[in-house]
Order: structure tokens, then C-alpha cells, then sequence
């Protein structure tokens, strides 16, 4: 399968570019500034592109079997500023048609997970304030797919990870939900980048969630 990732080079990215090559996929890097950046492995070729221009992303996507957006909504360590999920989300609605992809993957975050039916993490008393506003940015692009991106002819998948994500082994396990939080047994809503990874890999492989949005955790 010939995938076209954007943000290749963030924690996310860089594991999906290690997952998709271990199960023998091409992977193109898109990333804002590929002179300022090295390539996660040799294998991946970095191109410059722009996750919330449609023009952008339907130039660097056609071609592809399959589309991942894997951009952090944070400032980049280089100075750039942070991107807007929302905006990522709408370039794709619009960009990947016209590149002649229907496949798409959007990781989002877990803020718009429910803790309880019909009431979101990010809406709860605690959630820092440090991580609402990206946490909003991400809900507010989910109802765009859901709202746009079945009509615009694109098999998406939204995919939020656990309340905390970070680096760890790889296990090759996990669980699956749909809209609600997953705790462990200690009260605890972790996966780790790696993981997070086989996840996404397994969902392009082989499709469950189209149409909708799923969450993973351990």
C-alpha cells in the first residue's frame, strides 16, 4: 500500500513510518519544511506540503492508496506555528477527492471522548486548560467528518488515542472503543506511541471503523 503521511516526523509519525515499513508499505513523508528536517528512516522520501491547504493536499496525495494525518495541533519546536485540526480536517474533505483518494485516516485526540453518555472529557471540571483548546480544535474537526466526509465520497476513520500517550514497547495489543474513555483496572487510560501505531496500521489493513471515529487504549 502506498501511503501518504503528514506529519512523518512527529511522535506519532515517526512510529507509523516504522509500522506501515515493518508490514512492507511505501510511505511518503509530508512535512512543512523537509530541508529542516531529517526523515525518520532512509526508506521515506519527505515532501513539502501543507495539511490545512486543500491545494496542497491534493497535490501531494494523488497517488496514494491511502492517506494518514498524523499532525501535532502544537507549536513546532522550530517556530512554526500550530496547525489547526479543524482546518486539517476541512483540507481534506475538500483537497483528497480531487487527488482521487478515498481513504483517509485522522488521528484526533481523546478530548471529545465521553467519560459518561453525553458528556465529554474536555467539558469536564480538571481537564487542564493548558490542552482545551487543541482539545476542542479536535472535536470540532470530528464533526466535520462526520457532518462532510461520507457526502465528500471519503472512507475516514477519526482515531483518538488513550488520555495519555507516550513512548514505550511496542506490544502489538490493545483494546477498542467507539466514543467512550477505556480505563485499565487501576483507573489509568494510557497506549504508548508505538502501539498507537499497530493501530492505525491494523484499521488501514483491515477497515472496521469507516465512517466513524474509535479510540484505543490498553
Amino acid at each position: 500500500m502506498k501511503i501518504v503521511l503528514f506529519g512523518a516526523t512527529g511522535n506519532v509519525g515517526q512510529r507509523v513510518v516504522a509500522e506501515a515499513l515493518r508490514r512492507g508499505h511505501e510511505v511518503i513523508g509530508v512535512v512543512r519544511d523537509p530541508a529542516a528536517v531529517q526523515s525518520p528512516d532512509p526508506r521515506v522520501q519527505l515532501v513539502r506540503g501543507d495539511a490545512t491547504q486543500p491545494d496542497s493536499i491534493a497535490a501531494v496525495a494523488r497517488g496514494a492508496e491511502a492517506v494518514v494525518s498524523a499532525i501535532s495541533p502544537r507549536p513546532n519546536p522550530r517556530g512554526l506555528a500550530a496547525p489547526s485540526l479543524l482546518d486539517n480536517a476541512r483540507a481534506l474533505v475538500s483537497g483528497l477527492p480531487r487527488a482521487g483518494v478515498s481513504r483517509v485516516l485522522m488521528v484526533g485526540g481523546a478530548g471529545s471522548l465521553e467519560v459518561a453518555p453525553g458528556a465529554q472529557l474536555v467539558d469536564q471540571d480538571g481537564f487542564p486548560d493548558l490542552y482545551r483548546p487543541e482539545a476542542l480544535d479536535g472535536r470540532a474537526a470530528l464533526e466535520i467528518w462526520r457532518a462532510q466526509g461520507t457526502s465528500a465520497g471519503l472512507a475516514w476513520t477519526f482515531l483518538s488515542p488513550a488520555v495519555e500517550i507516550g513512548p514505550g514497547q511496542r506490544t502489538g495489543r490493545y483494546r477498542k472503543t467507539l466514543d467512550t474513555v477505556l480505563w485499565d483496572a487501576a483507573g489509568k487510560s494510557f497506549i504508548t506511541f508505538e502501539d498507537f501505531a499497530v493501530a492505525i496500521l491494523d484499521e488501514l489493513e483491515k477497515p472496521e471503523h469507516v465512517g466513524r471515529r474509535f479510540g484505543v487504549a490498553y
